[in-house]
């Protein structure tokens, strides 16, 4: 639903800013005051295509921004979730603008799109009807989602889709194995290399930090005994037996003398004693670490080469060992299934076949449902527009299919189906699709009797119409009010109207107006309530909005139709 618009330099719209609700709000004012101008903003809004000469003279740059509700349109809410955008309390901001210079922007929350991204999303939020552009009726693949919802099978329709995909998938992962076999042989023939070489290297998990640890001891041994060799010596454990323990000892002996002498000395003599032990400790753990040292030259160049041979593996199979061993598992698998391919083939073509079966079957058993709903479903779309100013038109909804030249259904994603709506609007005509249809005004019926009857099973909650009166008076008139009414209460729908009897029947009801000041003429915007709303409509009956007999009729039929809060 559209709840704010902002329109800055957009042809004669200075600056406009307006809130809209839910139900019917319906845009009235003089021929030429700017109607289809604001229509013509908000099509920009949602991605139509344009040019500078939209921007208002003497101004830089048109600019306009909407606020969207899109928490009740799962689609909607889908498409922003797969760019990594996410609507403020369920609510998106959209904006487009273009330059003097010709370059135009376009942004959603404030992310930067293309114009076709734009066109993408909005044509999910809103349907403008009046024009040939942006409305989802007029394309033939949202004619078989608008049949699915009236038949309410879309749960039924989703399941067959998945159900086909996993179909496509068996069948390209048959058709990837049969390759030529030459092709299947050489592959073969590069796993059973690759498997065979890793296998036979017997790699283990965190073998290559262990080696590392031992080579780097190996290639320095001579440094590291003639360090631990020197720190054993410096304590006294060398040949002369002078060193560190030696002057220990003496100190201990002079501290337990004057301890006895002296006791405040007696705390110095526990810790020569307890530095005593720690380094006779660790002298003896330097002479049993330096008997237990054997340099080995064929160990070093052992590791050395198994180190080499890792790294070898590492360059063809993965970057660390877990890597290469992850990849001997995939290979292995792979070899297996193609050396068991030929006595998997017969079993994978019967699989294949039950599934196409199945998803043959459960496609014509949608066409089924499709076709039945498609009768009423015209029916009543042909009903409607029959009231609406076109007597004679025939509404149709084509389901059809292509066979192959055996005869068979080609079965797609959404099943066999091929869906369109098509209309004569004439005695004598063929039924042609809709975007062959001529007149807007047309068009702009055939979609409010459609929107009418699919309302429960379209997700598009913002509905306007530019030419929906066009051509039309009398009691055609009060059956167009009477519809736009009825969808006004499942949808949000914005209209102008030129006539009295569709206007009375608003939610809300806006007047456009053009007004000259300093020499410029600008367009204007004014929610009309009360008496104002009255005389706009005693206008709309007579010309003149203060003659009262003009005034009373107005609010007569204010009060019998319409959203009346009188003063």
């Amino acid at each position: 639903m559209l709840e704010e618009l902002t329109v800055r330099d957009f042809a004669l719209i200075e600056r406009l800013s307006v809130s809209f609700t839910g139900g019917l709000n319906l845009l009235t004012g003089e021929t030429g005051a700017g109607k289809s101008l604001l229509v013509g903003a908000i099509g920009f809004l949602l991605g139509a295509k344009a040019d500078t000469g939209v921007i208002r003279a003497g101004a830089e740059e048109s600019l306009v921004t909407g606020v969207v509700d899109v928490s009740r349109n799962a689609e909607a809410q889908a498409w922003l979730r797969a760019r990594g955008l996410e609507p403020e309390e369920g609510r998106v901001l959209i904006r487009r603008g273009i330059k003097s210079n010709g370059r135009g922007s376009a942004y959603i929350q404030n992310q930067s799109a293309l114009r076709s991204d734009l066109a993408e999303l909005t044509s999910l939020l809103v349907d403008l009807h009046g024009q040939h552009e942006h409305q989802s009726l007029l394309l033939p693949e949202n004619h078989r989602r608008l049949l699915d919802g009236y038949a309410r099978i879309e749960a039924e329709v989703e399941a067959f889709s998945k159900r086909f995909a996993a179909l496509a998938a068996e069948r390209r992962a048959y058709e990837s194995a049969l390759a030529s076999e030459a092709q299947r042989g050489r592959e073969i023939e590069f796993l059973r290399y690759s498997v065979d070489e890793i296998s036979k290297a017997k790699l283990r998990a965190g073998e290559e930090a262990e080696l590392e640890a031992e080579e780097r001891l190996l290639s320095q041994h001579e440094k590291l005994f003639a360090a631990a060799q020197g720190a054993h010596d410096a304590l006294g454990g060398g040949e002369g037996g002078e060193g560190g323990l030696a002057s220990l000892r003496r100190l201990r002996a002079g501290l337990e003398t004057a301890a006895a002498i002296d006791p405040s000395l007696s705390d110095l003599a526990r810790r020569s004693d307890d530095a005593f032990y720690e380094l006779e400790d660790v002298s003896d753990s330097l002479r049993h670490y330096l008997g237990s040292q054997s340099f080995s030259p064929a160990r070093l160049e052992e590791v050395e080469a198994r180190l080499a041979d890792i790294g070898k593996l590492r360059k063809k199979y993965g970057a660390t060992i877990e890597e290469i061993l992850s990849r001997l598992a995939e290979d292995s698998d792979r070899l297996s299934r193609l050396e068991t391919w030929e006595e998997d083939r017969g079993e994978i073509e019967r699989r294949i076949e039950a599934m196409e079966a199945g998803v043959l079957a459960s496609a014509l058993a949608i066409s089924e449902r499709r076709k039945a709903a498609a009768t009423g479903l015209q029916s009543k779309i042909e009903a409607i527009v029959r009231t609406l100013g076109m007597p004679s038109a025939k509404f149709s909804v084509r389901v059809g299919r292509k066979d192959t030249d055996g005869g068979r259904p080609v079965v797609g994603p959404y099943g066999v189906d091929e869906i369109e709506f098509l209309i004569a609007p004439n005695p004598g005509e063929a039924a042609k699709p809709l975007a062959r249809i001529a007149s807007g005004g047309e068009l702009s019926r055939v979609a409010l009797a459609a929107k009418t009857v699919l309302a429960g099973a379209d997700s598009v909650d913002c509905l306007i119409f530019d030419e929906v009166d066009s051509g039309i008076g009398g009691e055609v008139a009060v059956a167009v009010g009477e519809h736009l009414k009825e969808l006004g209460k499942t949808k949000q729908v914005l209209c102008i109207t030129h006539l009295a009897s569709i206007a009375v029947r608003a939610d809300n009801h806006y007047r456009v107006e053009k007004e000259v000041s300093g020499g410029r003429t600008a367009t204007r915007l004014s929610r009309m309530e009360g008496r104002a709303r009255a005389e706009e409509i005693a206008r709309m009956l007579a010309g003149d909005p203060r003659e009262e007999s003009s005034i009373a009729h107005a609010t007569e039929l204010l009060r019998k139709y319409g959203n009346w809060r009188g003063d």
